[in-house]
């Protein structure tokens, strides 16, 4: 019975990291690029008292043995990089990549790092960063005098200065994709770092090989979905609860033949 206890307690440790991760998804629903977790989980060791197929006691084969399992354990949690839901902004430097992609930022180690967040600003010296004031990469500075910021489905980026009836161009914006997104490294800030699991990036054009376009003026908005992550946290809590139920069980049981007497 002893074994009950550590196999029921495997599902409790087991439920509360679901809803641990159900509780991420949730504060990050408001989030601008947020993608929402999903924890996999897999049963653990058996114990084998009989080996299907060896010899019955009355000589004949055993269809079916008996093993006796251990409980569970996570084995991943998983960023799910659907796409989530688009709202207008009408600002010209929020952008939306409605596809594959990410956009490349640079950080103060000199690494890139990659994003979803498109709701990017000026600094001072007119380049485009992110909230955290991370340069987008490659760099595009927007000339202070222009009076109309213009970013194309393809990624360029125009201005419109003074005096001038065309429109410029400064810079294009480049994209980057992974073959598997789901091994790459959440480091907070709405930012990913690649690793092996990820494989290096593929950089291209938006709108070309495979990548998605840039939408000027749009955000992508998490996407959690509250309704489901309600009906997981419902889900996790029950098994938590039952979890417990075996485990005040085996303790009643583990009473009764306590107690036992000649």
């Amino acid at each position: 019975m002893l074994r009950a206890l550590w196999t029921a307690a495997a599902g409790m440790k087991a439920q509360q990291l679901f809803v641990d991760t159900i509780a991420n998804n949730l504060a990050n629903v408001n989030t601008i690029g947020f993608k929402k977790s999903r924890v996999d989980f897999q049963d653990l060791l058996y114990q084998t008292i009989t080996m299907a197929g060896g010899k019955a006691p009355g000589g004949g084969q055993l269809p079916i043995g008996i093993q006796i399992g251990h409980g569970v354990q996570p084995v991943a949690i998983g960023k799910i990089f659907t796409q989530g839901e688009v709202t207008e902004t009408q600002n010209p430097l929020d952008l939306v990549i409605e596809g594959d992609g990410f956009f490349q930022v640079l950080q103060p180690d000199g690494s890139i790092a990659y994003t979803r967040d498109g709701s990017f600003k000026l600094d001072k010296d007119g380049r485009i960063v992110t909230a955290n004031g991370l340069t987008l990469e490659p760099e595009i500075v927007i000339p202070p005098e222009a009076t109309n910021i213009s970013i194309s489905h393809d990624g360029t980026v125009s201005v419109l200065l003074p005096g001038n009836t065309a429109p410029q161009e400064v810079g294009n914006i480049v994209l980057a994709k992974f073959i598997n997104p789901a091994g790459l490294d959440s480091i907070g800030y709405n930012l990913y770092k690649p690793t092996d699991a990820s494989g290096e990036a593929i950089t291209g054009t938006p709108g070309l090989d495979g990548f998605g376009i840039v939408s000027q003026g749009f955000l992508e908005m998490s996407n959690v979905q509250v309704v489901e992550e309600m009906a997981n946290m419902i889900i996790a809590q029950r098994a938590y609860e039952i979890n417990s139920k075996a485990i005040q069980t085996t303790d009643e049981m583990l009473r009764i033949a306590n107690n036992l007497r000649r």
